[in-house]
């Protein structure tokens, strides 16, 4: 009972994901029986859920980070560029890496040195990013399909058995290592301290600047991967590649349980929240109901979920 008084918040999100993915199973078994709807899930819940485990660790510092889609397509183009350059697959990786960890590295300046408000700092590096990516890229997409003849292809989008993504490998054990990080090690022991008062957390001596600078460029860093996968995926790039992906990630962040206020979260309700919203729209079409709705039902799911957990929370204090 102890165990349960103390993951109540996983354990309700883990009955919301349940509930969600019963819905779906009752109203189409015919679809959410068969293998063919979980690879396709296991294929493209990871593209945005790698960003939603990192997302918890800025969400928790009470901060946001609306610049990483723009920073997937900046990663995108260089790795594509890189790989046509060198026809190094892990090359190419490096050079997106490092373009993620340089934007990140930028952001965390603004809003670290300068003292922009995360919320307005990212707007305008969003704005930056996409802008870069758009005019180096010219409009012009690059094609991939060389790729798949490399080892690293099939490391990073490869499939195991021909029936598990390798995205979807790297998701889980992301999510464990984010979430020993998170839970388990110093550094998000200090996250959670300076999200719930970073006054306290100065007094502490923790150095607030550079965990909120870390938190950045690990946020920059996992948006270049996440545009190497993409890109892979399809084994095609194009300018507009990372959009759409910003409310998804965000929403699985919330749904999870990460609060807005900062200093409170979960990793594994993040990892949840990104198999809740990356099933809703397959779920609501498979059992029948218009497309048009889909964005009534996420509405109402990240309302009823984020309002289920602010009650149990106001319980708990």
């Amino acid at each position: 009972m102890a165990f349960l008084r103390q993951h109540k918040l996983d354990f309700s999100i883990f009955a919301v994901m349940l509930s969600v993915f019963l819905l779906f199973l009752i109203g189409s078994p015919s679809v959410f029986l068969g293998w063919d709807i979980y690879y396709s899930f296991m294929s493209t819940i990871p593209l945005f859920g790698l960003m939603a485990l990192t997302m918890t660790f800025v969400v928790t510092l009470g901060l946001i980070d609306l610049s990483f889609p723009s920073v997937v397509a900046l990663g995108a183009w260089l790795f594509g560029t890189v790989f046509h350059l060198t026809n190094s697959v892990f090359l190419a990786l490096l050079a997106a890496l490092t373009i993620g960890l340089i934007a990140g590295a930028i952001n965390a300046f603004l809003i670290v040195k300068i003292n922009i408000p995360s919320l307005v700092a990212t707007i305008g590096t969003m704005f930056f990013f996409r802008g870069l990516a758009n005019a180096l890229a010219q409009g012009k997409g690059i094609s991939l399909t060389e790729a798949t003849d490399s080892i690293w292809y099939h490391i990073l989008v490869g499939r195991i058995a021909e029936m598990v993504p390798m995205q979807f490998i790297w998701f889980v054990v992301m999510g464990i290592l984010l979430g020993l990080l998170y839970k388990r090690h110093v550094f998000g022991a200090h996250v959670l301290a300076i999200g719930d008062n970073e006054a306290s957390a100065e007094m502490m001596g923790i150095n607030v600047g550079r965990i909120k600078a870390i938190v950045f460029i690990q946020m920059g860093i996992m948006a270049g991967f996440c545009g190497v996968l993409a890109t892979l995926e399809v084994t095609y790039f194009w300018p507009t590649m990372g959009e759409g992906v910003l409310l998804t990630t965000l929403a699985a962040v919330f749904i999870g349980g990460t609060s807005v206020y900062g200093g409170r979260g979960t990793m594994f309700g993040s990892f949840a929240g990104c198999l809740i919203i990356g099933s809703l729209e397959a779920g609501i079409i498979a059992i029948g109901l218009s497309g048009f709705v889909v964005k009534l039902i996420f509405g109402l799911i990240i309302t009823l979920s984020v309002s289920l957990y602010a009650m149990l929370m106001k319980k708990a204090t």
